[in-house]
């Protein structure tokens, strides 16, 4: 068994109390490319349901919006409907419906929040308007339990690459460092276009990665040396790296030589994990921060994976790594979330709550207006 399997076994045993006084919160995810319905109870999770849109999008070597939207429209009611059966209940037996309101693709946020307020409107619940980002950090809560107090979070994904510290996370969590350019995930993409792989390119990346040297490519590490890594310590750049690995790419490719992709993959890959499990051990050391979560779909990644677990074992840093399936857009992060505010006695949202795209990291619901201002 694996340092990780190992460490996730003993840590999913701290959640077999029993959790049937606790608010059942049912989770709605529609940011991008999943629809999801996801149903918890306190820490344990009664159902997790997710449709996804990916192979419509394949051949486009990308998310169509409108596509996406379209899809969210004919999986909602379906994955909603299979979520409820899933936990062996009813819509009257939720006690309150979360959903994602942001940040994220408007029209796919639109489907999903509307969805969600119908919902809430026909079965006199409750409804919370939730930041998608900071589910990523909550859903850990489902295999590790409680977040201790000045957490930090490394959440890392197609559109988003940025270190948070948890102080309570229903009501106060704040950025210390995030991406300025291009995010983790979308490095990984264009650098896999170019290489041929299919949409999505992150996994193809992660296997050809494993096989291949690390070091046969210099692949620069943005914004951790000189002047721009003293003023930006926690902040990340993947543009150069992208930039440079798609130069020496078509640099070979124009010469008529062949490309080693496997030793590519693996030299991208080194340096976008040194960069991240560094930045973020960093951020630990200088928070006095002994736990470090670490979400997004990008956390999937095996090679990132074992970087933080090394680099926290050698730094005396707890590092909890979500299961692979609750790292991709989920509907349990999403009720995870949720449950918090309901369990933290959080106002709920008010029914005419608008979508937020850009919703800022720092924002973890929707709140009423007059809670907002105190």
């Amino acid at each position: 068994m694996s340092q990780e399997e190992n460490a996730s076994q003993s840590q999913s045993q701290r959640l077999d109390q029993d959790q049937s006084g606790k608010p059942i919160v049912l989770g709605i995810e529609s940011t991008c490319d999943e629809t999801a319905a996801g149903i918890v109870q306190g820490g344990k999770l009664l159902a997790n349901v997710v449709a996804s849109s990916m192979d419509l999008h394949a051949r486009f070597g990308g998310v169509i919006p409108e596509i996406a939207s379209r899809a969210h429209a004919e999986a909602f009611i379906p994955v909603v409907r299979r979520a409820l059966a899933n936990a062996n209940l009813d819509l009257s037996q939720i006690d309150a419906i979360a959903v994602s309101a942001g940040p994220g693709l408007a029209g796919c946020l639109a489907v999903g929040v509307s969805g969600a307020k119908s919902l809430a409107l026909a079965a006199h619940k409750p409804i919370y308007g939730i930041n998608h980002v900071i589910g990523h950090i909550s859903v850990t809560q489902l295999q590790f339990g409680t977040i201790p107090p000045d957490t930090l979070a490394l959440i890392v994904s197609g559109g988003h690459t940025s270190l948070l510290r948890v102080h309570d996370i229903a009501q106060d969590v704040r950025v210390v460092g995030t991406t300025l350019d291009d995010a983790a995930g979308e490095c990984f993409d264009k650098i896999a276009r170019l290489l041929g792989f299919p949409y999505p390119g992150g996994p193809y990346i992660d296997r050809h990665a494993r096989v291949g040297n690390p070091n046969a490519l210099k692949v620069p590490e943005g914004l951790t040396k000189g002047n721009a890594g003293k003023k930006h310590p926690y902040d990340f750049s993947f543009s150069g790296v992208k930039t440079a690995v798609a130069r020496w790419v078509e640099e070979r490719q124009q010469d008529g030589q062949q490309v080693p992709v496997d030793d590519v993959c693996a030299s991208l890959a080194h340096s976008v994990a040194d960069v991240l499990s560094g930045k973020a051990m960093r951020a630990c050391a200088a928070d006095h921060s002994s736990v470090l979560i670490v979400g997004g779909g990008f956390s999937a990644n095996s090679q990132l994976r074992r970087a933080l677990l090394e680099k926290g074992k050698a730094a005396g840093v707890e590092v909890r790594l979500p299961r692979r399936e609750l790292c991709t857009d989920n509907g349990a992060m999403v009720a995870m979330l949720g449950s918090n505010l309901v369990e933290e006695g959080m106002p709920s949202s008010p029914l005419d709550f608008s979508i937020d795209s850009a919703m800022a990291l720092n924002k973890i619901y929707m709140a009423p207006k007059a809670h907002v201002a105190q």
